[in-house]
């Protein structure tokens, strides 16, 4: 636990302050009792649950005001919630080296089925987009509660030439923020963009005229998370770690997920045959960056359990999140307890 104002924690001296006090005064009034002729009986008639009934009210109302305090410091705890995420975009990559045979029968039908699979498990309030990538991104399906819409787009997957993995990224991020007027043209063909030149965002913000962006802390947008799945490198299209910047200053998480064999496969399509391997460390950048994670999958049973483990996190989520509300809600009940306690025990009757 931490608190976001922490220095009113000093506030908690004074709590050792009015449980002194409150010795004092009794000490006081135990003097004051002397004049009594018989203090033994005035013990005997207090007896143990009268000297409990005594003290129990004043160290309720002094556990209130501790309460009080800690939560006008805001405190703060990790604390498992259901996810508020509410769109996901999954990026797959549509490239010919999909086509390769480590993953049986196919990296493209593996990847195909497990995909359906995590459709169908997907919580009922969470809309899913489909973007695919290869030599451009185009998007398969706009985001959507319809299973069968989902279902249906992913069946439509045409395989490409080429891999811009840059660009599927960033048309995931149009999809997720149609209003920000992303330069998807400049991405999708590649005019303009290049590792070493102005990032996208810059390129973007100018030609669609709109106000500069404020960045937000990493992950932190809870409206919706990318998936991106790919078996390759990158050989054309926006670098996607820059894409991952302006990913970051949106709060998006990209979740990434190799698949396909570390080792890569030898792949032939039309009358030609090229050797497919993954790009793990542009992919877990990707993921670090944006402050999720990255995934392997080197066979369709451990693609199943990727997309299992992504439902979960998308149903419940770990985060950190303010719970001043709790201790506010346990001063009042103490104060109200000390208060009902006062009056029944102590009321005097005239």
């Amino acid at each position: 636990m931490r608190f976001l104002w922490p220095d009113l924690l000093w506030l908690l001296l004074v709590l050792p302050t009015l449980a002194a006090a409150y010795v004092y005064a009794l000490r006081r009034r135990k003097k004051e009792a002397i004049s009594y002729t018989n203090l033994a009986l005035v013990r005997a008639a207090m007896g143990p649950g009268q000297k409990i009934r005594r003290h129990l009210p004043p160290a309720l109302f002094l556990l209130a005001i501790g309460a009080a305090i800690v939560a006008t410091a805001r405190p703060t705890a990790v604390v498992t919630l259901p996810s508020q995420f509410l769109t996901i975009v999954l990026a797959m990559d549509v490239s010919r080296s999909m086509l390769a045979t480590d993953v049986e029968p196919t990296r493209i039908s593996a990847a195909q089925a497990a995909a359906r699979e995590f459709i169908n498990e997907l919580p009922k309030d969470v809309r899913l987009g489909i973007v695919t990538f290869a030599g451009t991104a185009s998007i398969v399906q706009t985001p959507t509660e319809n299973r069968e819409e989902m279902l249906a787009a992913i069946n439509r997957f045409q395989l490409q030439r080429a891999t811009a993995t840059g660009s599927g990224l960033l048309l995931s991020l149009a999809t997720l923020f149609p209003e920000e007027g992303f330069d998807l043209q400049a991405a999708v063909y590649g005019n303009g963009f290049s590792s070493g030149g102005a990032s996208p965002l810059d390129r973007s913000a100018k030609k669609a005229a709109k106000k500069e962006h404020k960045p937000v802390a990493p992950g932190s947008y809870t409206g919706g998370a990318v998936i991106l799945i790919s078996d390759g490198r990158r050989t054309t299209g926006p670098d996607p770690i820059e894409i991952a910047k302006i990913a970051a200053d949106y709060g998006v998480r990209v979740f990434t997920v190799g698949f396909g064999t570390v080792n890569g496969a030898l792949v032939g399509s039309e009358g030609f045959s090229f050797y497919a391997r993954l790009d793990e460390p542009t992919l877990k950048a990707v993921a670090s960056i944006t402050g999720a994670e990255y995934f392997h999958a080197g066979t369709a049973a451990e693609m199943r359990k990727v997309y299992d483990s992504l439902n979960k996190k998308f149903a419940l989520e770990r985060r950190e999140t303010e719970v001043s509300a709790l201790f506010s809600a346990a001063a009042a009940v103490l104060a109200l307890g000390a208060m009902i306690l006062s009056l029944l025990w102590f009321r005097r009757r005239g």
